[in-house]
Parts: structure tokens; C-alpha cells; sequence
């Protein structure tokens, strides 16, 4: 019996290591997803981008869902709230994103989309009536002032789009999350994530035609096409895949600490791999901001229900 004991804690150790592998491996697979998308964006349009990558990401889900045995059943009812998360999550996030690394440094975009976690808290506050405690007091008032010394400067010349664009990444990310918190849903969390996908997928598509009057992928470099597939299949699809299939099996704080890790890989793969120099600014914010999303993040009560980008 002791015997059976042993073999059963060294396997679940076992099991927590692999798993806490994975959230670094995954932090490097969304981080660089940024740097992919800016190396895709030259010679795709964010429509056409995105419109490849959801495609190929939810294909890539869904596949490896079913080959996996999971369940991808939606309770009744449910379909319209997924529908609505999927535009704002994945549709709106997804263009929004694009647009800003477009028009500014990708590194700026990813400081300001990762402020998510606190405007979450935010609308949290607002719409479902959640308290602001203490540390979320802190977190709020360090975002806004890491956002305050990041932006500040940016306005000598003039409104810039990427600034805004950032936002709405947040926002909609948020707003997405604090949504399908306030309906209740009951649907399994992979589920809800390759339903999202989809259904995201579909409004970006229709935009694509409207736009674009359809995706444009051809001809393309050797090395946009990869950035495009990199988009789909591991930034988007396996990635959210291997998310959801472990992060219940972590303690919240690894997983989220795996979360935080995204826009550390994100921005220092700007600066080797783009060649982007942040500003002095630039860095305090992102600072400042990083140790705001931790103060939400790293709480032991906070359960992961975001769709992590």
C-alpha cells in the first residue's frame, strides 16, 4: 500500500511538472505570436491575416479536441453568449491587434493590451458588483500610472491610432471575460474557447469579403507564410489546446504566473527579433503594468476564466 502511495505522488508530481513545462512553453508560443503577426503584416492585411490565422487555429482546436476525446457540446441557451464573446474576444481583439501593430511598435501594443487583467477587474466592479479590495485598489492605481508615463509622451505628436487600438484590444478582451462571467455560462472551457474561435472566425470572415472583397494570402514570401501558419496553428489553435487542457491541473498562481510570462517573451522577442527600441517611458509603463497584472493575477482566490492571446 505505502508502496502505491509512492507511485501515485511521484506520478502527479510527475503529471504538475510536464504541465508547468507547458505553461513556458505556451508563454513563448503566445509572446511570440505577436512577433509572427508583425512579421505576416508587411505583405498580409490584418483582415486577410486574421482572417488565416482564426481559421487555421479553430480548425487546429477543433481537431485536436475531437482527437483527444473531448467534449465540444453546448449547453442550451448558450450558443448566443459564446457568439457575443466571440466577437468581442477573439473578432474585434484579434483586427484590433493587427491595426495596432500596424501602426505603431508591437512592443508598445502588447505593454498596453496586457493591462487586460485590471479593466477586467474594473468592469467587474461595475457589472457584476465584485469588490475592490486593497491589492486591486494598488493594481489600478499602478496601471494608471504605468500607462500615464507610457502614453504621455506619445501625444506631443498628436492622437496616435496604435495608442487607441491597444485599447481596444483590452477592452474587448476584457468585456468579453467580465461577460461570460456575468451570463452564468456553464460551458466547458475548451468548449467555450473552440466555440469562440469559430464563431470569431466567422465575423472576421465576413469582414474579410466586406474589406477586403476576400483574403488575400498569395503570393507571399516564404517567410510571411510561415508567420501566417505559425498565427494559426500553434499561436492560435494548439496553444489554446494545451492551455485548457492543463491549467486546471495547476495551482492558480503557476498558471497565472505562466499568463504574465506572454508579454515578457512578447516584448523582449520585439526588441531582438524586430528591432525595436522601447523608450525610457516605454519601460517604466510596462513595468509598472506587469507588477499591476500580477497584483490581480497572483491572488490565491483568482480563478483563469479569460481566453489568454
Amino acid at each position: 500500500m505505502p508502496h502505491a502511495q509512492t507511485n501515485n505522488s511521484a506520478h502527479k508530481a510527475s503529471v504538475a511538472g510536464t504541465a508547468k513545462l507547458l505553461v513556458l512553453v505556451l508563454a513563448f508560443a503566445w509572446g511570440l505570436n505577436w512577433i509572427a503577426a508583425a512579421l505576416a503584416l508587411p505583405e498580409v492585411s490584418p483582415w486577410s491575416l486574421r482572417f488565416a490565422g482564426a481559421g487555421i487555429g479553430a480548425a487546429t482546436l477543433f481537431a485536436a479536441a475531437f482527437l483527444t476525446g473531448h467534449s465540444l457540446k453546448v449547453p442550451r441557451g448558450e450558443h448566443i453568449h459564446i457568439m457575443i464573446a466571440g466577437f468581442f474576444n477573439v473578432a474585434a481583439f484579434q483586427i484590433l491587434s493587427a491595426f495596432a501593430q500596424l501602426s505603431g511598435q508591437t512592443s508598445r501594443a502588447i505593454i498596453i493590451t496586457y493591462s487586460m487583467p485590471i479593466w477586467a477587474t474594473v468592469l467587474g466592479r461595475i457589472i457584476l458588483g465584485e469588490k475592490l479590495g486593497g491589492i486591486r485598489l494598488i493594481a489600478f492605481a499602478l496601471c494608471v500610472t504605468g500607462l500615464s508615463i507610457l502614453i504621455w509622451p506619445l501625444f506631443a505628436n498628436g492622437l496616435p491610432p496604435t495608442v487607441f487600438l491597444s485599447f481596444g484590444c483590452a477592452f474587448s478582451w476584457a468585456f468579453a471575460t467580465v461577460y461570460m462571467k456575468w451570463m452564468k455560462t456553464t460551458v466547458e472551457p475548451l468548449a467555450n474557447a473552440a466555440w469562440q474561435l469559430l464563431f470569431g472566425f466567422l465575423f472576421i470572415a465576413a469582414g474579410t469579403f466586406i474589406v477586403d472583397g476576400g483574403p488575400k494570402l498569395w503570393p507571399l514570401s516564404t517567410e510571411a507564410l510561415l508567420a501566417v501558419l505559425y498565427v494559426g496553428i500553434f499561436g492560435v489553435g494548439l496553444a489554446h489546446f494545451l492551455w485548457w487542457s492543463i491549467v486546471g491541473r495547476l495551482p492558480t498562481v503557476t498558471a497565472s504566473i505562466g499568463a504574465l510570462l506572454v508579454p515578457v517573451v512578447g516584448v523582449v522577442a520585439s526588441v531582438i527579433v524586430l528591432g525595436e527600441r522601447p523608450t525610457t517611458p516605454d519601460i517604466v509603463g510596462f513595468v509598472l503594468i506587469f507588477f499591476a497584472a500580477a497584483c490581480v493575477l497572483l491572488q490565491p482566490n483568482v480563478k483563469h476564466s479569460e481566453m489568454p492571446e
